[in-house]
């Protein structure tokens, strides 16, 4: 026998129901509480199929135009000095002699994602998919693989451009990445741990993102899941425009923990075009440190709320210091455009062609004021003008060296004439005895003063020998290195 309390339960959840059916007894689905209880109840069909974005559609149209990239890197000689040990050690040189002979390992293997980007088959991709590439393969959708020329890799943004021969290939569009706003529907397809043309989904989580070492990217944060393989992958809006380049992840073990980075693609098509027409990029700096200005700061400077960039110091005879920047500026706008956080403005003096006129509005002792000043070039941090593999008639390519400008800032405190500073030795270079630190200040009897000079005065030897006359310690020391 049924309880008569169980009894009601049942009788009502029946009669709810029958009310969700469109029915109960002696009441039609036409009756007003009928219509009532289904509009509460049951939603209108394809009420939220209708409010979700079309994926399947974007990833049928544009999954063809990206592209799995695989490389071979560098061949490695393995030593049999135990790991660790130092060169100081007693037994460091009892290793390295008699030991066994170093032996080849195997070149380290990677892959990445990149996207086409011209029908000829220009592809972009992360510098640090290719950076160390031997060989690079590329593989589309329809399973063919083509080898790809690196056309040019810059490692400030983490842009590089490689190149297939082809012709008619799918391309996709690029976007205005400035019109993303945090909410929005955003697609990422790349070859995580290589499963190729896996396509993911999220949302924009910010704009604007400043990542340590990321001074000239201004990043998109995402949750679209993003994985290794997933470098250099396109990140697609709903419109089927890319709007960034997937190529970077914060995670505590190494996969993806829902917050992923992509590089706006305006930013990476100016590195893009420059890499295609010169193999490099060019960027400006006006020699001032500057920080985040925090609320306690635009207070004590009169700011009406912490925006701008705060200038912490300024490099002598520098394009700041030439424009009358001085430390406790706030910079608020750079040629008109608004910083709102410091991270804008070494990304917006970087895009300014040297030399030309800059325009500065600085917040200083309560008031704003304008200044003029004029960029100059950022020289790399270093370039590798000689290494032991290069090609054969390159006479550079047989030194050893990495070698960059000194700014004039390290020249003071160095006291030196020189303008070349080694970062870095082997081959050659290394067995004559050349160290990181030492300054170069002629070759074969010649001053030199850039790389252009350094490498010309390379070419032009007796014999095989080159003569290196660098600074080290305050004295100067020819050291002849001789070239294989």
């Amino acid at each position: 026998m049924v309880p008569n309390s169980l009894r009601a339960a049942v009788i009502a959840a029946a009669m709810a129901s029958a009310a969700c059916s469109g029915s109960i007894a002696g009441t039609t689905a036409d009756t007003p509480a009928a219509t009532a209880a289904q509009t509460q109840i049951a939603p209108a069909p394809g009420r939220y199929a209708a409010a979700l974005p079309d994926f399947a559609s974007l990833a049928e149209h544009y999954g063809p135009a990206v592209v799995n990239v695989t490389i071979v890197g560098k061949r490695q000689n393995v030593s049999d000095v135990p790991n660790g040990m130092s060169p100081n050690d007693p037994f460091f040189e009892f290793f390295r002699r008699f030991g066994q002979q170093p032996r080849n390992a195997p070149p380290p293997m990677g892959e990445g994602s990149g996207f086409i980007v011209s029908a000829d088959g220009y592809i972009m991709t992360n510098a640090h998919v290719v950076a160390d590439a031997d060989e690079v393969t590329v593989k589309t959708t329809d399973r063919r693989e083509y080898p790809a020329k690196v056309v040019g890799v810059d490692e400030a943004s983490d842009v590089a451009v490689i190149k297939i021969e082809a012709k008619n290939l799918p391309t996709v569009r690029l976007g205005d990445p400035s019109k993303l706003r945090p909410g929005e529907w955003v697609v990422a397809i790349g070859s995580p741990f290589g499963f190729e043309n896996s396509v993911t989904a999220g949302i924009v989580s910010a704009t604007s993102r400043a990542m340590p070492g990321g001074n000239y990217t201004p990043f998109i944060q995402t949750d679209v899941a993003v994985n290794p393989g997933n470098s250099g992958g396109p990140l697609f809006n709903l419109n089927g425009e890319v709007v960034g380049i997937n190529s970077q992840i914060y995670s505590r073990t190494g996969g993806y923990m829902g917050v992923s980075f992509a590089i706006p693609i305006d930013v990476a098509s100016g590195v893009k075009d420059q890499l295609i027409k010169s193999g490099h990029v060019t960027r400006s700096r006006i020699g001032v440190s500057i920080q985040e200005v925090t609320a306690q700061l635009a207070e004590s400077f009169g700011l009406d709320r912490p925006h701008g960039a705060l200038v912490g110091s300024v490099e002598d005879d520098s394009p700041g210091a030439k424009g009358g920047v001085k430390a406790g500026d706030v910079i608020l706008k750079v040629d008109g455009d608004t910083v709102e956080t410091s991270s804008q403005v070494p990304l917006l003096i970087a895009g300014k062609k040297p030399g030309s006129s800059v325009s500065l509005e600085v917040w200083r002792n309560g008031s704003s004021r304008q200044l003029t000043v004029h960029p100059v070039e950022i020289q790399e941090k270093s370039e590798r003008v000689a290494s032991n593999d290069g090609q054969p008639g390159d006479e550079t390519s047989k030194l050893g060296l990495a070698v960059r400008p000194l700014t004039q800032q390290e020249k003071r405190q160095a006291e030196t004439d020189g303008d070349l500073l080694i970062e870095d030795v082997d081959g050659p270079a290394a067995v004559a005895g050349v160290r990181p630190g030492d300054i170069i200040l002629g070759v074969n009897g010649a001053k030199v003063k850039s790389m252009d000079e350094l490498r010309a005065a390379a070419k032009k030897r007796n014999g095989k020998v080159v003569a290196l006359l660098i600074e080290r310690d305050n004295a100067q020391i020819f050291v002849p290195v001789r070239v294989g």
